[in-house]
């Protein structure tokens, strides 16, 4: 016993430095409205919500340059926003990486990727963390009501996070499919399956 204890008391302040550099809010559920932000873009540009009035909702992916999964998600992300940019549901990539933690997610390093929509840097991680987003890819449908965007989707973007080719349930574009015909989401909420965010250390 007398062995034991210091490896339980070993575990448990590792438990509890695991808290102190993981978000404290529990994040959006579906249903909530959605706080607007400004974050930078790659152009130099501040963005927000509010920037596109023709917008019926967006699709919020928060990813990376530098996870495996988010480098295996990136043409998947692209094509969304091909497919469901016309139809007013724009893609807006953020990413919550802390570059001290990341090197490869540093706001230059950020400007090499060359997109059709904002890739933009939640430099305080305080939008990540009000999301609730802890892994990248992390991805929130969100759907204009009045002046206000409400969750309509979270989690993934389809069952195969490794090989296109062998996916079986598109989760996003299904959930899409519905929020175009005027319906809620049947499957509103999946697991997300990616890196988890590098957050900044205390």
């Amino acid at each position: 016993m007398n062995k034991l204890l210091p490896f339980l008391t070993l575990c448990f302040a590792l438990l509890l430095s695991s808290f102190v550099t993981r978000p404290t809010a529990d994040g959006y559920k579906v249903g909530d409205k959605a706080t607007d932000f400004k974050l930078k873009n790659i152009d130099g540009k501040m963005v927000s919500l509010a920037d596109n009035k023709a917008a019926k909702g967006y699709i919020v992916v928060f990813t990376c340059n530098t996870c495996p999964f988010a480098q295996a998600y990136e043409s998947r992300i692209v094509a969304l926003n091909t497919k469901y940019a016309p139809l007013g549901y724009p893609v807006v990539a953020i990413n919550p990486n802390d570059p001290a933690v990341a090197p490869g997610d540093s706001y230059a390093a950020m400007q090499s990727k060359k997109y059709a929509f904002p890739y933009l840097q939640d430099e305080s991680q305080e939008v990540a963390k009000t999301y609730g987003a802890t892994r990248t890819p992390h991805l929130f449908i969100l759907t204009r009501q009045g002046n206000d965007f409400v969750v309509s989707y979270i989690g993934a973007i389809d069952d195969n996070s490794e090989d296109a080719k062998l996916v079986k349930t598109k989760y996003v574009e299904n959930a899409m499919t519905e929020i175009l015909a005027g319906k809620a989401a049947t499957t509103n909420s999946t697991k997300a399956i990616g890196c988890g965010i590098k957050w900044r250390r205390a």
